[in-house]
């Protein structure tokens, strides 16, 4: 018979095998910044010219209806996190609502999608940074690169959480100034800028604002959902905070707001400063065009400068996250038990090591075999972001029960509607995973296709692994170790 362990709440100091525990080494200001920025990605920067070429300026209807896709799934997020707070978020709850397979399955896609981004970062970065010093070959600067931020995660979550903090308030800085600037500019109120270009008519002329008709919009969303990806690193982040459920609902309640502001704005701006069809936004790129429009001089090199910080950005928390992510799996079994282990500040070495590892290795296929295994496993990663966040879809339709049935007070975050909006949140996800599969213009399809196939071999080892272990969990035992960050071998069965 299974005895019934008392139901906890994450905790930072929960103890993990071998080691101390994560710890609560981010502060409030961390996490705020960590929310507000992890929605910023260097994809708003570099790949919305692509977006506003295909859609003309109907890409501000694709950035919305991702943009909405993104609430809608972190709200139901939120409501899980708040409820229990855990370094493995998404995985841990869909490990407790939908078996062990899928916490299991859904927790190394992520990891695998998070260590194949460390090395496109990488490799971005040091593209820049070349740029600007050739004498240190590109490759150096790739090493270089994850060497340091690998050391400062290495160090302490506080030394993680600073430089987050800076790199974020960069992005947040630089992206609320070029709205401000250029809104001024659009509605001709910036004194000493002749931007005759400038207008909301830009918005309708040229073809109209959906020049290339309303199919568009749906191919936009396909170049656009990808950037959106890091929403829900607050969520694991959160674990390792003072407050975890109160940081967990700040950042679930400010999504609506950074979503509007920093992506419907600033495309929104982009794309009335210039014709969606200027030369300048295919050939610069589309902020670099803007800045240029309205005279603002060495506008390439500031957008390099704010590029390189998205992107070293995006290195610290994907170093972060997906350590954090082997860390949850090690301590439901579903990775070697080394991953769980901790140092003395809260650190979980091995998990943050073998994560930068694989990063590198990606890193030199990138290098040594460009197109054929490094596109590989950029393409077979693409999909994860939406398989993500269709596995939170279904695991809020049954926390929901489970929470309400072992402590309504936990519920401080509610998914609207529930449980029609979850269940139109997850057709809509299918919906775009289907249109994919007719892509073949922007490798849509391929990308479906081959982030199937390893989802499928994932999952097949998932099903072996249960099989081996006989089938059988003690089910209490497991939500309970899945809820609050402690290890299934330390649950006590009898």
């Amino acid at each position: 018979m299974t005895s019934q362990p008392t139901q906890k709440t994450a905790g930072p100091a929960e103890p993990a095998a071998g080691g101390h525990g994560l710890q609560a080494g981010l502060k409030n200001r961390h996490l705020s910044m960590i929310a507000i920025g992890g929605v910023i990605g260097a994809g708003l920067f570099v790949g919305s010219s692509s977006g506003i070429a295909t859609a003309g300026p109907g890409i501000l209807l694709s950035y919305a209806l991702v943009g909405t896709l993104v609430v809608l799934v972190m709200r139901m997020l939120g409501e899980m996190s708040a409820a229990n707070p855990t370094s493995g978020s998404f995985s841990a709850h869909a490990d407790r609502a939908l078996g062990s397979w899928a916490g299991f399955s859904i927790g190394w896609l992520y990891w695998f999608f998070w260590v194949v981004v460390l090395a496109v970062e990488a490799t971005a970065g040091a593209v820049i940074l070349e740029g600007w010093i050739p004498s240190v070959p590109q490759w150096a600067w790739a090493l270089i690169v994850m060497l340091v931020l690998t050391a400062t995660n290495l160090v302490s979550v506080g030394s993680y959480g600073e430089f987050e903090f800076w790199f974020a308030g960069i992005k947040v800085v630089a992206i609320a100034a070029f709205i401000v600037i250029g809104g001024l500019a659009v509605f001709g109120l910036l004194p000493g800028v002749d931007s005759e270009q400038a207008g909301l008519s830009n918005l309708t002329e040229h073809g109209g604002f959906l020049p290339n008709g309303p199919g568009a919009i749906l191919t936009g969303v396909l170049l656009v959902v990808f950037s959106f990806m890091g929403s829900e690193i607050a969520t694991l982040a959160a674990g390792e905070s003072e407050n975890p459920q109160q940081a967990v609902t700040k950042a679930t309640n400010s999504i609506i707001w950074r979503v509007a502001v920093f992506y419907l704005g600033s495309i929104f701006v982009v794309v009335a400063l210039l014709p969606w069809d200027s030369k300048s936004i295919a050939d610069d790129g589309s902020y670099v065009a803007a800045l240029n429009s309205l005279g603002i001089p060495h506008a390439g090199q500031i957008m390099n400068f704010i590029v390189l910080t998205s992107v070293l950005s995006c290195l610290n928390s994907g170093l972060y996250t997906a350590s954090r992510m082997a860390f949850s799996l090690g301590q439901r079994g579903d990775a070697p038990k080394s991953f769980a282990r901790t140092t003395g500040k809260g650190v979980p070495r091995t998990a943050i090591l073998v994560s930068v590892v694989f990063g590198f290795v990606a890193v030199f296929f990138n290098y040594k075999f460009p197109d054929s295994v490094f596109l590989f496993l950029v393409n077979s990663s693409g999909a994860v972001a939406l398989f993500v966040w269709l596995v939170i879809c279904f695991s809020q339709l049954r926390m929901r029960k489970i929470i309400k049935a072992e402590a309504p007070e936990k519920l401080v975050v509610k998914m609207w509607l529930y449980p029609y909006l979850t269940w139109a949140t997850a057709a809509l996800i299918v919906f775009v995973l289907g249109y994919m599969l007719t892509d073949t213009e922007h490798d849509g399809r391929k990308t479906v296709l081959l982030s199937l196939l390893v989802a499928a071999l994932v999952l097949a080892v998932a099903f072996i692994k249960q099989k081996v272990r006989g089938g059988h969990r003690p089910a209490a035992g497991v939500e309970a170790a899945a809820a609050s960050d402690v290890p299934r071998d330390e649950v006590k069965t009898g």
